[in-house]
């Protein structure tokens, strides 16, 4: 039987951290389940409240990094301690609806496709801040162009991907540069991406959001360099 990894990067996210765990342990997934937490070391109470969620689901994988590295780096992380067949990224935030996850790995369980990523343009209504949307959709355009693959959304939390697919990729990410680097590398060793319409409900700047018009430039150059790398 198949089994799934969630990983979980976390980084200051104490307003939504129990809300979005809480949603994870009650979804009745397509097969079975394991979720991993990598706090990169929070300094407000998101290492706490992960303790006292821990204590009520002991089955929770809790990883903590001792200093800040990224999201790239919680996510090599939490790939080293995935025992699952399949790994699904899912943001600390509730920005992404986790009941989506069935519908994503499910080409994955068919065998259809080893890699699905969820859109967020793909649905008829286009939420979210015009920058953002606009600094989106011309990285998914320049990496459509770059890598000859048709990608809406290049920068989604949700990638979900067999776990062979990774095992055969290096990944040099330690920031957000995650997003553009295993999607470059993906496409150059010859996966065909999957791509599937989710629900999502942006946050704000002041609500925590934290991608910042630096990390679009930064991701454009990693487009770039992978290409040619």
């Amino acid at each position: 039987m198949k089994k799934l990894s969630i990983i979980m990067p976390a980084y200051n996210e104490e307003r939504t951290i129990e809300a979005i765990l809480e949603k994870i342990i009650k979804i009745k997934f397509e097969c079975q389940a394991e979720l991993i937490v990598v706090d990169d070391c929070s300094t407000d109470k998101t290492k706490e409240i992960l303790l006292k969620v821990k204590q009520k689901y002991p089955e929770i994988k809790l990883l903590f990094h001792e200093k800040n590295k990224g999201k790239g780096s919680a996510v090599k992380t939490g790939l080293k301690h995935a025992t699952g067949d399949i790994i699904a990224i899912q943001d600390a935030d509730l920005e992404y609806k986790p009941n989506n996850i069935n519908d994503l790995i499910k080409p994955i369980l068919n065998n259809k496709f080893e890699v699905v990523y969820g859109s967020r343009f793909l649905r008829k209504e286009k939420k979210g801040y015009s920058l953002f949307y606009l600094g989106n959709w011309f990285l998914s355009l320049i990496t459509s162009i770059l890598y000859f693959s048709k990608i809406t959304d290049m920068e989604t939390c949700y990638k979900v991907f067999k776990k062979e697919v990774i095992n055969n990729i290096k990944l040099n990410c330690q920031g957000f540069e995650f997003e553009p680097e295993i999607t470059a590398k993906i496409l150059k060793k010859g996966y065909k991406i999957k791509e599937l319409p989710i629900d999502y409900q942006p946050r704000t700047i002041t609500e925590g959001k934290k991608i910042k018009v630096a990390d679009g430039l930064v991701a454009l150059w990693y487009l770039i360099k992978y290409r040619f790398v």
